[in-house]
């Protein structure tokens, strides 16, 4: 078969059009991405210059807090602290470093943070420094200024080209083939091999070392017991035989316990007993709960119901939340007409048919004594005055709620109404008059809900 020199011509042209039409689409596509990668780009270095400048100032109120020798002063700046921490977390946070890449950074900005807050809210009851707050500030204001230098000089180097920050959206997957040691994840990654020493915070907050080597007062003290006994334990809880139950483990930390499961044909029974005492800390049925036929308040009482049968006597339900068909019922320890919030236990039931689908207890593990309940100083009545005008008051009880750290206090619990008949719960201190917490009700069909 003869092809015509016009044939050819045609075919000839279109090939041509052809490969000039995907080198166009290649060379599109090339300048999209392109595109992308530099507003990418744009959008960390942003981030990183935020972050960097954030942790600049840090440096520079931890600095002005030290010089400050009057309560109010203090507050403020301590205060200031505590603002330009959160905002240097938050950019932080927007960088595509892995954990390992911003640990310490992340670490550090957050203790200073909570640090400073916890001064600030004491020097707001009139409180000055102690010696010991003092060089504890000293010391993180020495650190912030070198970890303020170190990405200063990153910075720098990547004004300067020197480290790039192009490919550091490829390191947040771990897609490290090709990648340059210039990138600025490594460069963060050696400025952390180097960070400062800083010194162990002792003081009441959640980012307290005193945290880590905390005991759980209710079993630290109580006999070990065996694989066999533990079994033996939750298949009396579950209401089966020792036989269908599977221990898959032990582990240790805090409250060390035995793990145990069992295979029904709706899901699977996870139990964790206690090492210490064999007693069960915590219980879930992956089941599927569909529908509900029973009320939230017979939930409760089941609830209530199975803490009786556990022994758990004193117990007063505080709020529930229902789920998925399911109602969390949470009951906090009374003691001598005192609520002790933090001896807390949860209780879940199914409202399709009132079982048990759920149970945790480690706030009462760890938390649970017979305490030596203080001496009120201050009256409800004068309690009650500290309390907002724009509240109306509606109950008065007294309660032990927990600190941001390890510790405890007895206050006047107050359930107040505002002026849309919102809920609100007012907490002061019993011994310094002080409000030490306010929490706002959210109150819907499902239940009850704090923030």
């Amino acid at each position: 078969m003869k092809f015509t020199r016009k044939f050819r011509i045609i075919t000839v042209t279109y090939a041509i059009a052809g490969i000039l039409v995907l080198t166009g689409l290649a060379i599109s596509n090339y300048c999209r991405l392109k595109s992308s990668e530099i507003q990418l780009t744009n959008t960390y270095r942003r981030a990183f210059t935020s972050a960097v400048n954030g942790v600049n100032e840090i440096s520079t109120a931890l600095e002005k807090s030290v010089y400050a020798a009057s309560p109010s002063m203090i507050s403020a700046t301590c205060t200031e602290v505590y603002g330009k921490a959160v905002s240097a977390q938050m950019s932080l946070g927007e960088l595509p470093f892995s954990q390992e890449e911003l640990s310490k950074t992340t670490e550090f900005v957050a203790k200073i943070g909570d640090y400073a807050f916890s001064i600030s809210k004491s020097a707001a009851t009139g409180s000055t420094y102690t010696q010991e707050q003092l060089e504890t500030l000293k010391s993180l204001s020495q650190g912030a200024k070198t970890l303020s230098g170190n990405l200063t000089q990153l910075l720098t180097q990547l004004d300067r080209g020197e480290i790039t920050i192009a490919q550091l959206s490829h390191s947040q997957y771990g897609l490290s083939d090709g990648i340059s040691e210039n990138v600025l994840g490594s460069s963060m990654q050696n400025m952390e091999s180097e960070f400062p020493e800083i010194p162990s915070l002792i003081y009441d907050g959640p980012f307290s070392e005193h945290l880590l080597t905390m005991e759980p007062l209710y079993t630290k003290d109580l006999p070990e017991v065996s694989e066999e006994e533990a079994r033996n334990t939750a298949a009396e809880f579950l209401g089966i035989s020792a036989g269908e139950l599977t221990v898959t483990g032990r582990r240790e930390g805090t409250v060390p316990v035995f793990m145990l499961e069992a295979q029904r044909e709706s899901g699977t029974l996870y139990v964790e007993v206690t090492v210490n005492g064999g007693l069960i800390l915590q219980f879930t049925n992956s089941r599927a709960v569909t529908g509900g036929s029973i009320s939230q308040e017979e939930a409760v009482q089941a609830a209530e119901n199975l803490l009786g049968s556990m022994g758990y006597t004193s117990m007063t339900e505080s709020y529930y939340m229902t789920e998925n068909n399911v109602c969390t019922v949470n009951f906090a320890y009374t003691q001598e007409g005192v609520i002790c919030y933090p001896d807390l236990i949860k209780v879940s039931i199914a409202l399709d048919n009132g079982e048990v689908v759920g149970f945790e207890a480690l706030g009462y593990f760890m938390s649970h004594t017979e305490r030596t309940i203080p001496q009120i100083s201050v009256s409800a009545e004068e309690a009650q005055s500290r309390v907002s005008p724009v509240l109306t008051v509606l109950s008065h009880e007294l309660a032990i709620i927990p600190t941001s750290g390890k510790y405890e206090v007895l206050c006047h619990e107050f359930k107040c109404e505002n002026a849309e008949g919102e809920h609100i719960i007012v907490y002061v201190n019993c011994e310094t008059g002080n409000e030490e917490r306010i929490l706002i009700l959210i109150e819907t069909e499902s239940g009850t809900l704090t923030t």
